[in-house]
């Protein structure tokens, strides 16, 4: 089996509650299903029954959800959000729903038990902020694409387990994009954000493709799929502005796609530090894929 270094583990992240602000870590336990905790909680928009998110409700990226009790494979934990005005309450605190919905102005209901089909709404005016929709996906148009993008089944994720993003990916994008923009990896909501070898030149998971990922020497991903980006990588965040350039540069220059969602194959827990190490790639095989993409 051939190794070749890739970088180290710069940090990790779950995302409690679905398209809320998550919490940094500095160990997380990986599973086959995810992140222990990740997007454990969505909201489901009464009137549909779709799962929201900050596609159609930016809003939502004023919430900030953690673990004040941290979850573990025999318990839950428990969530704590704090709401834009600075409150708190817990998902399962028996007003929480009617507070987020005053907020939202929308009536929502929070859950944690998915359905097996499973779908957020998009607004397909907004969902990938002004860039034509043919320049996303070439087999959409206006009229033909969803008002809907499919949840993983069973699962609040969108589309793997696991979402992995290499700091190289992001300065490459910064460095298309003219530097005006404040291109930062918090707005791609990775789990797993590597710091890449400064080797590793341009968009670096598409030398994944075809190819897994051991880290830690306890995880590994592989079934890689790149990610393609909608409106939420430049939605306002934090300190972050509004700035609808990053998605454009993501779209001109690599068809909306950066960073990839992964199949874990090999569970285990994660530390900032470890190591990560590309396996059994096999370049004509990531070759076609990133071609595809």
């Amino acid at each position: 089996m051939v190794e070749h270094f890739v970088g180290r583990v710069a940090e990790l992240w779950r995302y409690p509650v679905k398209s809320m602000l998550g919490e940094r870590r500095n160990q997380l336990p990986i599973t086959t299903l995810g992140a222990l905790g990740d997007r454990a909680w969505a909201l489901r928009e009464t009137a549909t029954g779709r799962i929201a998110s900050a596609k159609r409700f930016p809003q939502l990226l004023a919430f900030h959800a953690r673990y004040e009790v941290e979850p573990t494979f025999a318990a839950p934990g428990r969530i704590q959000i704090t709401l834009p005005d600075g409150r708190t309450i817990c998902p399962d605190d028996p007003d929480a729903s009617r507070i987020i919905s005053d907020f939202l102005g929308l009536s929502v209901r929070l859950e944690n038990q998915p359905a097996s089909d499973e779908k957020t709404g998009i607004d397909r005016a907004t969902v990938f902020g002004d860039v034509p929709v043919s320049m996303m996906k070439a087999e959409w148009t206006p009229e033909s694409m969803p008002d809907y993008f499919q949840l993983m089944t069973g699962t609040f994720f969108e589309i793997g387990a696991v979402y992995l993003l290499a700091s190289g990916s992001v300065d490459h994008l910064r460095r298309l994009q003219g530097g005006t923009a404040r291109i930062d990896r918090r707005r791609f909501r990775p789990n797993i954000y590597i710091e890449s070898e400064a080797e590793c030149g341009g968009f670096v998971e598409d030398s994944w493709l075809g190819g897994a990922l051991n880290i830690g020497g306890a995880v590994r991903v592989g079934d890689f799929r790149p990610t393609v980006w909608c409106v939420t990588s430049t939605l306002a965040q934090q300190d972050l502005p509004r700035d609808l350039s990053i998605l454009r540069t993501t779209a001109q220059h690599h068809r909306g796609c950066l960073g990839v969602y992964a199949t874990v194959t090999r569970s285990g827990s994660l530390q900032v530090g470890d190591v990560v190490y590309l396996v059994n790639q096999g370049t004509d095989t990531a070759r076609s894929m990133a071609e595809s993409a």
